[in-house]
């Protein structure tokens, strides 16, 4: 019942507030650990395709035993302390764990560039959202890079971090994040982190296959509630789900794209190199900046739904 409160609490307090850069933030501290540790591993361990694969597994394992110990540590102090801190240090951490206001405001800026400003301002507004190169990116590029991360961080974002924070407490929620921000950090396959990224890549690859065919279902009666094509969400997440070489990041994409009844993914260019990916959804009209907004919108349904669903089933296994 407390983790239940906590979490509920939390998801409200960043969709109020989302994340002041004023405010200490547990990611920011994780992901200079992953930079100091990447940095000392790499002077310690050969330049070779095992010591790289060895350095990385390393990273994982430094980082998760931080960032776990940590958090655990400071949580049993707070509760020693008295019960309310430690109930007020959950929900602290609930707030700062899911990162919807964040995702949203971000892709907001994105959209009114769009709308307001030149195309070099959409550029560098959704450079800050993705990976990918966007120098030579469109309008229409723009605002599918923007529709996609939107769809694909709704479950990295918003539902895996409240499924286990409501499995495990903010702990496990906290671990979670830190898999996340390494694979955000260094699990690309680029020249650098072929091999060195390989074990945080894996890792979130895990931890996101169970939330990612749970999101992309409830965006499916979350399209219903929105307004937009519940219908074409699941034909489309049926058909395209597997079009990805990530196994989990076309889930959501074609949920949304169906339900926006738009075509997203195709060729993008990465650190200079064009990758080929297959298309999500069907072009049944031109993509154009308010569907950033429509993604939004099912973000959040998406989010209201997965937190009444997991939500209840917690409750129903602490009554049981």
């Amino acid at each position: 019942m407390r983790i239940v409160c906590a979490a509920v609490l939390g998801a409200l307090l960043d969709a109020c507030f989302g994340d002041p850069r004023w405010l200490p933030h547990p990611v920011v501290a994780i992901g200079k650990l992953i930079s100091g540790g990447e940095k000392l591993l790499r002077r310690l361990l050969p330049a070779t395709r095992a010591g790289e694969r060895l350095g990385g597994a390393l990273l994982v394992l430094l980082v998760l035993a931080v960032t776990g110990g940590v958090s655990a540590g400071l949580l049993w102090l707070a509760f020693r302390i008295h019960p309310w801190l430690g109930f007020a240090l959950e929900v602290f951490w609930c707030y700062q764990i899911p990162a919807a206001r964040c995702l949203r405001d971000e892709a907001v800026k994105v959209r009114r560039a769009l709308e307001t400003g030149t195309l070099d301002d959409a550029r560098r507004a959704v450079a800050g959202l993705v990976g990918r190169d966007t120098e030579r990116l469109d309008g229409a590029g723009v605002t599918k890079a923007a529709v996609e991360t939107v769809a694909e961080n709704t479950t990295d974002g918003v539902t895996a971090p409240l499924l286990f924070t409501l499995l495990g407490g903010p702990v496990l929620g906290l671990l979670y994040k830190a898999v996340n921000t390494m694979d955000s950090m260094v699990g690309y396959r680029n020249d650098r982190y072929r091999y060195f990224g390989t074990a945080a890549a894996r890792l979130d690859d895990v931890c996101n296959y169970i939330p990612a065919r749970l999101t992309a279902l409830l965006m499916v009666p979350a399209a219903a509630v929105c307004g937009l094509d519940a219908a074409g969400a699941w034909r489309i997440w049926r058909r395209d789900r597997r079009k990805h070489r990530s196994p989990n990041s076309a889930q959501t994409e074609s949920a949304c794209a169906g339900a926006l009844g738009v075509q997203l993914a195709g060729d993008a260019s990465y650190f200079g190199q064009v990758v080929a990916k297959p298309t999500l959804g069907d072009a049944a009209r031109p993509i154009e900046p308010r569907d950033i907004d429509r993604a939004c919108r099912l973000m959040a349904a998406t989010a209201v739904l997965a937190l009444l669903l997991l939500g209840g089933i917690r409750l129903a296994a602490a009554l049981l």
